[in-house]
This record gives C-alpha cells, sequence and structure tokens, in this order.
C-alpha cells in the first residue's frame, strides 16, 4: 500500500452529474445513520474503497474471525434522472493536515465523476434531545441558501465551525467551483440520536427526489431512547441544556 491516501476503485459506474453525499461518523452519528440508512434502502452499488496512512492504526475484527482495514467506502446509485454517490466510513482523518490531504483525494475522485454539488451531513449540538428535531444549514453561497430553505432547511441560526469532512469537503469544494450545504439534524450531543437522523433523512429525500423507508429506523429510536434513559440514571447530570455548538 502507498505512504498516502490511495482510492482503490472496486466498480466502474459512469455518471452524467451525481450529488455526492458525505455520512462519516460525528456528533450523534446523525450524519452516519442518515447516509448508511439510504444507502441500503436505495441499494446503492460499492464503486471505491478509501485507505490512508493518515487513519487511525487499526484493524477491524470481523464476525467471521477475519480483520480488514479502517477505511471510508464510496457507493454509487443511478435511477432514471437521479445520480448520487456517498460516502460512508469508520472513521475520519484525525489532523488538520491530514483533513487536507484526504479531502482533496477525495475531491480529485468527486471531480472524476463529474460531482458538481456536495451535501455534507452532520448532527449539531444543542444538549437535548428533542422529540421533533429541526434540520439547520451552512450553504456555499446565498444563492444555495435561498434554494434550500424553501425545503424547510434552517439557515442562520446555527454558530461556530464546521470540523472534519463535514466542513472540509465544502471549503475545498467551493474552491473547485463545487457548490454545496451542510445539512444538521439538532441532537443532543452526548448519544446516539437516529430520531434526529430520520429528520434528516425526510429532508434529503426531498432534495433528491428519492423515496425510501423511514419506519426502520422507528426501532432504533426506541432502543436510542431506552439507552438514554439508562445513562441518565447513572449520571443524572449529563443532561446539560447547554447552548448551541457543532459540529460534525
Amino acid at each position: 500500500m502507498k505512504n498516502e491516501t490511495y482510492i482503490r476503485v472496486v466498480n466502474e459506474m459512469k455518471f452524467k452529474s451525481p450529488i455526492a453525499i458525505e455520512g462519516l461518523p460525528g456528533i450523534g452519528l446523525v450524519g452516519k445513520i442518515a447516509a448508511h440508512h439510504m444507502v441500503k434502502e436505495l441499494k446503492a452499488k460499492r464503486i471505491a474503497e478509501v485507505y490512508s496512512p493518515y487513519f487511525p492504526h487499526q484493524v477491524i475484527m470481523k464476525k467471521n474471525g477475519t480483520i480488514r482495514m479502517l477505511r471510508n467506502v464510496v457507493y454509487g446509485y443511478k435511477k432514471d434522472n437521479v445520480e448520487i454517490v456517498f460516502l460512508l466510513g469508520d472513521v475520519q482523518a484525525v489532523t488538520s493536515d491530514a483533513q487536507f490531504e484526504v479531502t482533496n483525494k477525495l475531491l480529485d475522485y468527486f471531480e472524476s465523476l463529474g460531482v458538481k454539488r456536495i451535501y455534507t451531513l452532520g448532527g449539531y449540538g444543542t444538549g437535548k434531545l428533542l422529540e421533533s428535531p429541526r434540520v439547520l444549514g451552512a450553504a456555499t453561497s446565498k444563492e444555495l441558501v435561498k434554494e434550500l430553505s424553501k425545503e424547510g432547511i434552517v439557515f442562520g441560526e446555527s454558530r461556530g465551525t464546521i470540523i472534519g469532512a463535514a466542513g472540509m469537503l465544502l471549503g475545498l469544494g467551493k474552491l473547485r467551483k463545487m457548490e454545496g450545504a451542510c445539512l444538521m439534524g439538532e441532537t443532543h450531543g452526548a448519544y446516539v440520536d437516529a430520531n434526529s437522523a430520520k429528520e434528516l433523512l425526510k429532508v434529503l429525500c426531498k432534495l433528491l427526489k428519492v423515496k425510501v423507508r423511514l419506519d426502520k429506523l422507528d426501532e432504533r429510536i426506541k432502543l436510542d431512547k431506552l439507552a438514554k434513559e439508562e445513562l441518565d440514571k447513572l449520571n443524572p447530570e449529563r443532561e446539560t441544556g447547554g447552548p448551541l455548538s457543532y459540529i460534525r
């Protein structure tokens, strides 16, 4: 393996101008859950694997007794006039310079596929678990803010910074004339939050003009709620209710 970020193409898939969706691990695993669920429901095809010396120096032990490297995976979906590429994965690059290196390699690959718009997904920490979390947004242009506001995404309330791939793909992508937005589901920040992921998916389905079943997330939402209740019994101070913050 090369001593640099390496993208291994496993299936050739031709696109005209797909939309890229990033759902790597972040706050509440909101983005990861949403993107993974959509990939599974749409039966998207694995097209590439991303390996990097900037990922943690670990391997994952599998149920069958074997191991594999930590990686990111790119999936492709094409049907009718809808084209999407998804970026999922185990981890993100762990340092600032690593994020620049990995992100630029990913953007090189996205450009080769014809990507011109990117949606990055994440959670926006509020210190509270909400029954009806909103989807907040931050975009690369005022024009895109206006366009996405029509879909119920709330702009102008989020503060702070967007760290990791969710921010870097947009920032470095903008320098390459790509447009995009970070879509953030409100979440506590200390818990896995499938409910926020479900609300994020509702918005994403409208933007991408696809339909996926969301009821399969309901059982996970119940389990998340039970887990939170048990944790709160052990640590009653955990519910902080602090100010809005982010992010990835």
